[in-house]
């Protein structure tokens, strides 16, 4: 069996691989059809548990748009999203440098849910799973935060930092899913596929 991913995230095809799962890119372009990662923008006090399912839903659900009207093979569309929720916000990825600092120095020394939400769509069925971790930073200097900013590691990835590179060494104590803090819960995620019929 084989599906649609619908990400350009490394650590997701990574992670599929992993596991055993076949799978194509869900490749697009500008146009009409060009846009499955939907707009990630929150609604105003958008709870972090909704928005990360509606978002998730919404990438797996276009997917499904792009499939029919580009003639492709029908395939189950998986997809999937990651949040960070603080303080009773959101915090997704940053939009600069200086909100990547601003972003990590509110981080140091606290902890931090994560949450990714996996989604699969199939002749219009859509199935939706939740992992929730909790993560707790030490404390992190300044010049810690200036050098990995400047890395460039923090700029595509939820809360600015990513666990499986050089930010691991800010981590001091995580509760839930390494894989679900990564971007995929391969867990959940394989359970999600047993339900369109997948066999580990």
């Amino acid at each position: 069996m084989r599906l649609y991913l619908a990400s350009r995230s490394p650590r997701r095809r990574e992670l599929l691989h992993q596991i055993g799962v076949e799978f194509d890119t869900l490749a697009y372009s500008e146009g009409p059809y060009g846009h499955f990662e939907t707009d990630e923008t929150p609604l105003p006090d958008e709870d972090p548990v909704l928005y990360v399912e509606r978002v998730t839903r919404a990438k797996a659900e276009h997917g499904e748009v792009i499939v029919r009207e580009r003639h492709l093979p029908p395939r189950p569309i998986l997809a999937a999203d990651t949040t960070l929720a603080f303080e009773g916000g959101i915090i997704g990825k940053p939009v600069d440098q200086a909100d990547a600092t601003a972003i990590l120095k509110r981080l140091s020394g606290r902890t931090h849910r994560v949450l990714t939400g996996v989604a699969i769509s199939f002749q219009g069925r859509t199935e939706y799973v939740l992992s929730s971790s909790q993560v707790h930073f030490r404390p992190i200097d300044d010049e810690e935060i200036r050098h990995y900013v400047l890395s460039g590691e923090p700029m595509d990835k939820a809360g600015a930092y990513g666990i499986q590179g050089r930010a691991g060494l800010f981590v001091e104590h995580i509760s839930g899913s390494y894989t679900g803090i990564m971007g995929l819960p391969v867990c959940e995620t394989g359970e999600l596929l047993k339900r369109f019929g997948w066999k580990f």
